[in-house]
């Protein structure tokens, strides 16, 4: 990576964290007051609270690289161009309607199909996650890492996500049997469990139904954490991933030669 595009990405971040941290004033206000809830026709429940973040993360992004396009889960794509911004305004809009705080505002950056930056802020919760390729990854300000976890064993913690079309294959009996080999299983879900995987307190997560929207920017930031972040078959991530295997080098390796 050249000093230029280092430097680039150092700014491009800095609004990013800009833009997350305005978007959950927004949040926080809807939050406090309740709000109505609308389904869309994916049968997922949308907000207002919903709309005006992106809103707010789209304004602040514009003001600053006005010929990026966006990608965002409200409002859909807008622009072409080399520079696309991921924008997930609450994800976790369930958990944010049902008034308990495991949600979050996600924006990533993908540049000519590789994912950047990435920048995960949890209001309710009390944490902030960023990284950026090349620069490591941090919660809160500090530096993190993911475990040095090499085996599965008494000692090793998964956590599972959405995984309703795991259970309808031949997956689900070898995600049996990583838990029987496992210390714990757990279903943190959500952008918790990957903060919790960046920063070393598990091994392992395993999702089968996600959008790229809810994932881009902690796959970068447990990346840059160490860890190694795919889809279920071991392929790098695009618009249209819809799984997660990822995990610490070893493990991230084993799990994927058993469910290949």
């Amino acid at each position: 990576m050249d000093a230029a595009f280092s430097t680039f990405l150092e700014r491009a971040l800095e609004v990013a964290r800009e833009a997350a941290t305005a978007a959950a004033q927004v949040i926080r206000a809807h939050y406090q007051r309740g709000v109505a809830v609308e389904i869309k026709p994916d049968a997922t429940p949308v907000t207002i609270a919903d709309r005006n973040a992106e809103s707010t993360i789209k304004s602040i992004l514009k003001r600053e690289f006005p010929d990026h396009a966006f990608y965002g889960e409200e409002h859909g794509r807008e622009g072409e161009g080399d520079f696309l911004w991921l924008i997930d305004p609450i994800d976790g809009t369930k958990a944010f309607v049902r008034g308990y705080p495991m949600f979050s505002t996600q924006i990533a950056l993908m540049h000519r199909g590789e994912l950047v930056l990435g920048v995960s802020s949890a209001p309710e919760f009390g944490e902030i996650a960023w990284a950026r390729i090349g620069g490591g990854a941090f919660l809160d300000g500090v530096p993190i890492h993911v475990a040095a976890t090499a085996e599965f064993g008494p000692g090793t913690a998964i956590s599972i996500g959405n995984v309703r079309t795991l259970t309808s294959d031949s997956r689900w009996n070898v995600l049996g049997d990583l838990i029987r080999r496992s210390g714990r299983i757990r279903g943190y879900g959500d952008f918790l469990h990957y903060h919790l995987l960046a920063r070393g307190c598990i091994d392992l997560v395993i999702e089968s139904d996600v959008n790229i929207l809810d994932i881009a920017a902690l796959a970068v930031i447990v990346r840059e954490a160490g860890g190694v972040f795919t889809d279920l078959a071991g392929r790098a991530l695009t618009l249209d991933t819809t799984s997660v295997l990822a995990g610490t080098p070893a493990l991230h390796e084993q799990a994927l030669a058993l469910l290949t």
